[in-house]
């Protein structure tokens, strides 16, 4: 599906894109890192997406090897402000590894970054919605969809805390309809 080009113009350059980095942060998790960059392919191919960055928390399986064979930035022990920092992009994608952005994605993106400054999640898959009363009583991750957000905003958010599920809880977001499955939780 061809990005909508019309939906990202900027009134001073005519059509601009603005481009996106996306931020993994993982631990032994090579299958779950494989799964999400499978399903980032799409916003690279439509120049949306500028680069990876895998900030790792000491793996000690394959998951070096299944980013560095992607092509992404590997980031061994870095605080989230170096990771933010390092990124190209002007806006940020975090997701954990496993969660798989489904097709639509990029448009949806990239229509919400060409006209809002406010964050923004993806929508929980509608094959992959938990009964009603887990919605209710288990308070889910706070990346669990995903979280879109302005470079420089989450760089002021990363001076408090230590993590992007840190960031991500709390903030008002948009709510795209562009849908993510979400990451299986590990018990």
């Amino acid at each position: 599906m061809p990005l909508n080009r019309e939906l990202v113009e900027s009134r001073a350059f005519g059509y601009c894109i603005r481009m996106l980095s996306a931020v993994i942060e993982t631990e032994n998790d090579e299958e779950g890192l494989a799964r999400t960059l499978a399903s980032l392919i799409g916003g690279a191919v439509e120049g949306v997406l500028r680069d990876v960055l895998v900030r790792d928390r000491g793996s000690t399986d394959q998951t070096r090897k299944v980013a560095e064979h992607a092509g992404c930035v590997w980031l061994e022990g870095a605080d989230l402000a170096t990771a933010i920092q390092r990124a190209k992009g002007e806006w940020l994608l975090f997701v954990q590894p496993g969660a798989r952005l489904l097709e639509g994605w990029v448009d949806d993106a990239a229509a919400h970054m060409g006209r809002a400054a406010m964050p923004a999640r993806f929508s929980r898959s509608r094959a992959d919605r938990a009964p009603f009363l887990s919605r209710v009583f288990v308070r889910p991750d706070a990346l669990a969809q995903g979280l879109l957000v302005p470079k420089a905003r989450a760089l002021a958010l990363a001076k408090n805390t230590t993590d992007a599920e840190a960031l991500a809880r709390g903030l008002a977001v948009k709510r795209l309809r562009a849908e993510i499955v979400p990451a299986s939780r590990k018990r």
